[in-house]
């Protein structure tokens, strides 16, 4: 079954209050998802570094890793830990040495997202209770995007677990089922696209950053996944600037939207938006089968 929620803030305003409005709709799709839950938020970068966030084990120690490739940067490398992940920001130009230097060091130790701006967390457990594991609560940001899972076709594991990044800054989550995710996959890792789990929702993830890599805009690349994507889904994607959405042209996966001059937002149901300011005076409506929408910060 699965539950979606997104939100686009247009008025900086409301940047503080990011995380708790997250948390708040979150905790209203548990019922949607109890397995698992996952969220990206898009937050404030420093200049000249990149944020990896990682997943380890509850025993990693993260202060001791990030000293360790602190010896292969050439400038500072720092970290803040949330819980069985962390946020590593090193030197631009170290990205690929540290990432080297991480996979050889450090197999156990996951990637979960890399870029400017985004940081995603995901675990296994209530979707209330992971929010609060990683103190989503208490982050700002721009936009965010979380998923809680309902694993009925897998089992239940962090690996499968929205969101699902694949490129800088980019994720997405996704509720529905691919049909040609297979041979999707063999065809982007012959462009160079990773995956690391069999989630076909990784698959959806690739290609879209393939589509960006090569220039399209996030539109673009939203109306490409309509041709070459087979099944039914619901997507919901961020980029460092921009939050889209995408309803397959059959589009039985609930979803609705509300817009004001504060905020774009996202839920697989109404009650998701309900505690959202301003909300009774929103423009709210069903998102049109095969209709790319997307929102960009200038």
């Amino acid at each position: 079954m699965c539950g979606i929620v997104g939100l686009f803030l247009k008025d900086p305003a409301l940047q503080p209050e990011l995380g708790a409005m997250t948390t708040a709709m979150l905790a209203t799709m548990c019922d949607r998802g109890p397995d698992s839950a996952g969220f990206a938020v898009y937050g404030a970068g420093s200049p000249g570094h990149v944020k990896l966030t990682l997943r380890g084990t509850s025993g990693t120690d993260f202060h001791a890793l990030a000293g360790r490739l602190g010896a292969v940067a050439t400038g500072d490398v720092r970290v803040e830990v949330r819980d069985t992940h962390a946020v590593l920001s090193v030197p631009e130009g170290d990205l690929d040495a540290v990432r080297t230097a991480l996979a050889q060091t450090h197999p156990e130790v996951h990637v979960v997202s890399y870029g400017k701006r985004v940081e995603i967390y995901k675990e296994v457990g209530r979707p209330d209770r992971v929010a609060e594991r990683f103190g989503l609560s208490s982050m700002s940001g721009t936009h965010a995007i979380g998923h809680t899972r309902m694993a009925t076709e897998s089992a239940v594991t962090t690996d499968g677990a929205h969101p699902f990044s694949t490129g800088a800054d980019q994720c997405l989550v996704h509720n529905g089922s691919l049909s040609n995710h297979n041979l999707l996959r063999r065809s982007l890792q012959r462009e160079g696209i990773a995956f690391e789990t069999e989630n076909d929702t990784e698959v959806a993830a690739g290609y879209l950053t393939l589509r960006l890599r090569k220039g399209a805009r996030l539109g673009e690349a939203l109306e490409g996944a309509l041709a070459d994507l087979d099944g039914f889904y619901t997507f919901v994607v961020g980029t460092e600037g921009g939050f889209g959405v995408l309803r397959d042209p059959i589009a039985c996966k609930p979803a609705v939207m509300a817009e004001t001059d504060s905020y774009v937002a996202f839920g697989s149901e109404f009650r998701v938006l309900a505690t959202l300011p301003g909300i009774a005076a929103a423009r709210v409506w069903e998102p049109e089968p095969a209709r790319p929408y997307f929102w960009e910060h200038a």
